[in-house]
């Protein structure tokens, strides 16, 4: 069985997003995000017009693999260093409000779950559709370098 971990993480990330975009009605980018910088150390705001489903691919990914996680410690994971000026520069964490809310829509699709006091863990429904996607994947490379069919986990 392959699982997230067996292939590249942004081709599995983008092949995410596009499932996320097309089959999961729950993951919606709200009304604000086409405006909202993604936190305190960015100047703008992302110039992809489907970030919102490649975060929430992306968060869908960190909770696979570092699960159970909580939104402090994936603020600090996709937070940056702020540019002070002449100042030095220093790590901030990430807004937390868009996070936040792609953590609700995948606990309101069934792809995670809350757990006290841990943070999120996967659903076996997530588990099931992150290990599909990575399956998927993994036969697309396979076809494109023969080579890694050794290391297919099966």
């Amino acid at each position: 069985m392959t699982t997230p971990h067996d292939v590249p993480s942004s081709k599995f990330i983008d092949r995410l997003a596009k499932y996320l975009r097309e089959n999961v009605d729950e993951v919606q980018p709200l009304p604000w995000a086409a405006f909202a910088k993604t936190g305190n150390h960015v100047e703008k705001q992302p110039q992809n017009p489907n970030w919102w489903y490649t975060r929430s691919a992306s968060v869908l990914r960190k909770v696979y693999v570092h699960g159970p996680i909580g939104l402090e410690r994936l603020r600090a994971d996709y937070g940056g260093r702020k540019n002070n000026g002449v100042k030095k520069s220093h790590a901030v964490k990430a807004g937390g409000n868009n996070i936040r809310k792609i953590l609700q829509q995948l606990e309101t699709a069934g792809l995670i779950q809350t757990t006290r006091p841990q943070g999120r863990r996967m659903t076996p429904k997530g588990r099931k559709l992150l290990q599909e996607v990575a399956g998927d994947l993994q036969k697309e490379i396979v076809k494109t370098i023969p080579e890694l069919k050794k290391y297919q986990g099966e």
